[in-house]
């Protein structure tokens, strides 16, 4: 997969899961500053969690600038134009799954860059993807969405053991690449067409 291609997907995801995290912050009636705040967190918890980790610090986003401003940007113009983003519900949602893919196979291949063995590095792509939403929820004092509602933390372990999957029989890491992201972001749609989510304890 060509680097480029992978920046256009990245950003594309970064985008989407900051407006993600402002609408979240909005509807709980935050003021501009706590906005910036959750929208900040949801685009780079989970990578940050995932270079702590292993220790590969600074982190990501202290390392190149050029994400925080994108997020910043990203967030006021959420904040000014709330009513006709509104209108892109479902562009969003399509952008926040194919995110999901991405980050999900970045947090892999930075555990395969440090030597980790296979279910650890499926446990660093499903944090990447997942726990900035975590960590927003929590901050917001909801339940995680994704211990109780939608299956989202199980289409990426889900893909990171397609992906093993795949290497074992040999493909091509760029192949297997485009068809985990291809895989999760598909899964999503089809979770949250069909209203599909795992079985919850009754007591």
């Amino acid at each position: 997969m060509q680097i480029d291609m992978m920046e256009t997907i990245e950003t594309l995801g970064t985008i989407s899961f900051a407006i993600s995290g402002t609408f979240a912050a909005m509807q709980r009636r935050l003021d501009p500053f706590g906005v910036l705040i959750i929208a900040f967190i949801t685009s780079i918890g989970g990578g940050t969690v995932r270079d702590l980790l292993i220790g590969d610090t600074p982190v990501a986003w202290m390392r190149d600038v050029n994400y925080c401003l994108l997020i910043l940007l990203t967030a006021v113009t959420t904040i000014f134009f709330k009513t006709h983003i509104k209108k892109f519900k479902v562009t969003l949602f399509l952008f926040d799954s194919l995110g999901l893919g991405l980050f999900t196979m970045l947090g892999i291949q930075k555990g395969i860059m440090f030597g980790l063995s296979p279910g650890i590095c499926v446990a660093l792509g499903t944090i990447t993807g997942c726990f900035g939403g975590v960590i927003r929820d929590t901050l917001l004092n909801t339940i995680p969405i994704i211990f109780h509602k939608e299956i989202y933390a199980t289409a990426c372990i889900l893909g990171g053991i397609l992906f093993y999957t795949l290497k074992y029989f040999h493909l091509e890491n760029d192949i297997a690449t485009i068809v985990v992201i291809a895989f999760i972001f598909t899964l999503r749609i089809i979770v949250v067409r069909y209203k599909l989510a795992l079985p919850r304890f009754v007591y």
